[in-house]
């Protein structure tokens, strides 16, 4: 019986390298690091944003550099590569890794392509006129793109973790003596942006999905579909949100406390 045991054991060791191996995979295939520096090249733009609207003419020629040290790529990278790991903790990602290292390649890098090109308003605000004339022709990418979207949750969990961003944004801003508001203050306007926030993310997200899937086929948008709809790529789904979600709130938060800082004349 001990040999049973001490044989099961060393089975059970020599399949966990394995199993980090196959969500290390996962997390190239859906190419995590290009998204980071992405998602900090969109909080640079943010971060400006925060100082032209709140720092003084002084205050801002250093801001630049504070924001820089908040939107740390390798820190971002490890905080998203760690809870994603987390939280796909116990998934089979055997049929996930079929799909993104194949046909899903190309998608994952459309997802890709399109959101670096967002980063410019002029192509959102294309994007977005684009989708609004397929839209009126009832193209069938824009009913894929509305499947993808309620399938996923995509809006609600956007907005979610939107909210909760900015609820860290100004407990930053609290915590660093830069905001007088009570918790339930800060709730309240934080409820009160809901429904514009709302309406922005659902053209942000149909123009968005649009633009980067107008190259692919109809079978392989079905097959996306269709794996969202599994539940491996529900538990991915939730992984995702959970991993950038996290990460999202503490930037927030270490912004709205480095804008407070600034504005006391200190530093984070």
């Amino acid at each position: 019986m001990r040999a049973v045991l001490i044989a099961c054991a060393a089975l059970l060791l020599a399949a966990l390298p394995l199993r980090a191996g196959e969500i290390d995979r996962l997390m190239t295939a859906l190419h995590f690091e290009e998204t980071v520096e992405i998602m900090r090249a969109e909080g640079m733009r943010y971060g400006g944003d925060v100082g032209d609207e709140m720092l003084s003419t002084v205050e801002r020629a250093r801001w630049d550099r504070v924001v820089g040290r908040v939107y740390d790529a390798e820190r971002m990278l490890a905080q998203v590569q760690s809870r994603f790991a987390e939280a796909m903790d116990g998934a089979d990602a055997g049929s996930l890794l079929g799909f993104f290292e194949g046909q899903g390649a190309e998608i994952v890098a459309l997802e890709i392509a399109g959101r670096r090109a967002l980063l410019d308003d002029g192509t959102e605000a294309a994007a977005e006129a684009r989708y609004a004339e397929l839209a009126a022709a009832e193209a069938p990418i824009v009913r894929h793109v509305a499947t993808l979207i309620d399938d996923s949750d995509l809006i609600e969990r956007n907005v979610a973790g939107a909210l909760n961003a900015n609820l860290g944004f100004y407990r930053g801003l609290a915590d660093g003596g830069g905001l007088d508001m009570s918790e339930d203050e800060m709730l309240a306007e934080i409820w009160a942006q809901e429904p514009e926030m709302r309406e922005e993310t659902r053209d942000w997200m149909q123009a968005y999905l649009t633009m980067a899937y107008q190259p692919l086929s109809q079978e392989v948008l079905e097959a996306y579909i269709a794996l969202y709809r599994s539940p491996e790529g529900q538990q991915l789904n939730r992984a995702l949100f959970a991993a950038f979600d996290a990460m999202y709130e503490e930037l927030s938060y270490q912004l709205g406390l480095a804008t407070a800082l600034t504005m006391e004349g200190e530093d984070l």
